[in-house]
């Protein structure tokens, strides 16, 4: 194709579209897709995002069978959902044991086949025929995929076998070994999928950024991962990038173009050698064919289109400051931040912790943030604020020591070798970090702790329902005759935990921040709070391209009010990064509106 973008140029059968939630991927994925079918080529587009929105930017429903795009000739699109590949995953694996096994055996089984793990592989297994099938791709030029695979997921796929045998043995209760259960049986389609990841001349991997320092640092451990499991091919499009012309007389706008510039020279060293191209942030929603043309159009430009010379009406919505009488009230208490990343969940942590230091109360903010900046900025810096950082590396590694000194002392070198791999998931990670934050917990009975970058309602649903800490101590102490409070019970207590959701106000990282909070509740606890961070629709912008794209924010934040939040606030987005002592505690004044 005749193309400057280099991700388009001689693009292999299979590409995939993968980058963490907010980013882009759809858009590009549908755009890429239509730019194909208009220059004659036959395509599919299949989206594994469980909060797909395919067939609204298309305006066709589309579900889980292959569906022409009426208006499109040459394309056809098909919505893999990941939640119903996991539960029809479980029913094959888990079903065959129902009134065969006790009845506490198969919940445990269940309970391990609950978490992302499961719905990672088993998405893979529904799209695995998709690679493979030879009558179905005989049909089709290219088959694009949004949100790809991750490194984990392939790396588990090209596991030795016997699972099954080291999980009837009763050798296997780590995160992540309940999924692979019964993959043996389709371990040569999977083999030939692998492959053709892996072969450059058959797939390209578009790596999906904004131009931002957390997200190009995510994107660059994904890169690594991918390409360390054989997926070289891969490209970087950063997503959304604010045209230099558009700072002038705003003064956001050109704070974020001087911030935008910053992250890409900062870019991490992995990244730099991929082939590269940027595209604008645009201010229209990419919803309907007009929309999805420009964003590809030759040559790249923004387009404010719809409301973006009219002035917005001042946004009416609570303030962060709304929210801290209410967190102080108590005294002390456990604060937890949560959200996925990209949220600023570390800087709503701070701000907090700040707040209430400067109010006289003594405050343990904890983090596991990677960039250490925050704790050089705020250690000492105020008489009642103590800062810690819980190293994932140091706190994991520790974890598999622990792991591997206990249960694998009684394995042999077969099962040893197993149960290391496992212990190389994501999942572990999470637990490993749930006991660091486990042991300043303790402190909440006397002091606040303001805890950043939490376990997910996964890892505590798990941890709590295998029986690993919370049910023995239960019962060791119920026997006694004694009173207890285990970590999961003061989490599932209101009265002495916050938990406050971040989340950015649009439609990918909503839909995620409510699927964190659904698994909360099956963990027992219920968010106290949402904060919506970096609105533009709460700023006082005057560009009109930021104003179309505030406008575009309303619904979400209104969504977030009326269906999701017992209570929220948002907070804009700041012209200055919020680092600092100024600049944190600034997020907590009274906004105007």
């Amino acid at each position: 194709m005749d193309t400057s973008l280099k991700f388009l140029d001689r693009l292999p059968r299979f590409a995939f579209f993968t980058g963490k939630g907010g980013v882009g991927k759809t858009s590009l994925a549908c755009a890429t897709a239509l730019k194909l079918a208009d220059s004659g080529q036959r395509v599919l587009l299949v989206s594994t995002d469980p909060a797909s929105n395919v067939g609204q930017v298309f305006d066709v429903p589309i579900g889980n069978e292959i569906t022409a795009i009426p208006a499109v000739p040459r394309l056809w699109a098909l919505e893999i959902d990941p939640h119903a590949a996991a539960q029809g995953y479980r029913d094959r694996i888990v079903g065959p044991s129902r009134g065969v096994l006790p009845d506490d055996i198969v919940k445990g089984m269940e309970e391990q086949m609950s978490g992302a793990c499961t719905t990672e592989i088993a998405a893979f297994d529904e799209f695995t025929g998709l690679l493979t099938d030879a009558a179905l791709l005989a049909r089709f030029d290219h088959v694009l995929f949004d949100t790809a695979p991750t490194g984990h997921t392939i790396r588990l796929l090209q596991l030795p076998g016997a699972w099954n045998q080291f999980l009837e043995t009763g050798q296997g209760d780590a995160s992540c070994l309940g999924p692979l259960a019964g993959l043996d049986k389709q371990r040569t389609q999977y083999q030939a999928a692998v492959e053709a990841l892996a072969d450059p001349l058959r797939t390209r991997l578009v790596l999906v950024a904004r131009a931002q320092a957390s997200s190009l640092r995510e994107l660059a451990r994904t890169h690594h991962e991918l390409a360390a499991v054989g997926l070289s091919q891969q490209y970087l499009v950063i997503n959304g990038l604010m045209p230099a012309d558009e700072g002038t007389g705003d003064p956001l706008a050109a704070a974020v173009v001087h911030r935008e510039s910053q992250a890409l020279a900062a870019m991490p060293e992995l990244l730099r050698s991929l082939p590269m191209d940027c595209i604008p942030l645009q201010g229209f929603d990419l919803v309907g064919l007009d929309a999805l043309r420009q964003l590809l159009m030759e040559p790249l430009k923004p387009t404010a289109r719809q409301q973006a010379s009219q002035a917005l009406t001042p946004l009416q919505a609570p303030a962060l400051s709304d929210l801290i009488d209410e967190l102080e009230a108590p005294g002390h208490g456990l604060i937890m931040v949560m959200g996925k990343g990209g949220v600023g969940k570390t800087t709503l942590a701070a701000a907090l912790a700040l707040e209430l230091a400067r109010r006289g109360h003594e405050v343990h903010l904890s983090t596991s943030d990677p960039a250490a900046h925050l704790q050089e900025t705020l250690s000492g810096a105020m008489a009642q604020l103590t800062v810690s950082r819980i190293d994932p590396q140091t706190e994991t590694q520790r974890y598999r020591d622990q792991v591997m000194a206990s249960k694998g002392k009684k394995l042999d070198a077969h099962g040893r070798a197993l149960l290391e791999e496992d212990l190389r998931s994501p999942c572990t990670e999470e637990i490993a970090v749930f006991q660091a934050f486990s042991r300043i917990i303790r402190e909440a009975g006397r002091k606040f702790v303001v805890m950043d970058t939490a376990p997910t309602g996964h890892t505590l649903l798990l941890l709590d329902a295998t029986g690993a800490y919370h049910r023995e101590i239960s019962r060791q102490m119920t026997d006694a005759g004694l009173r207890f409070t285990t970590p999961m019970m003061q989490l599932q207590d209101a009265s002495r935990t916050k938990v406050l959701i971040a989340t950015l106000a649009e439609n990918t990282p909503v839909q995620e921040a409510a699927r964190l909070q659904q698994d909360l509740r099956r963990a027992g606890i219920e968010p106290w709070a949402w904060i919506i961070n970096n609105s533009l629709a709460a700023s006082q912008t005057r560009s009109p391209l930021l104003q179309a794209r505030a406008a575009k924010e309303l619904p979400f934040i209104q969504a977030v009010a009326a269906e999701h939040a017992q209570r929220y606030a948002v907070v804009p987005l700041q012209a200055e990064e919020p680092v600092g002592i100024t600049r944190l505690t600034a997020l907590l004044r009274p906004q105007l509106h």
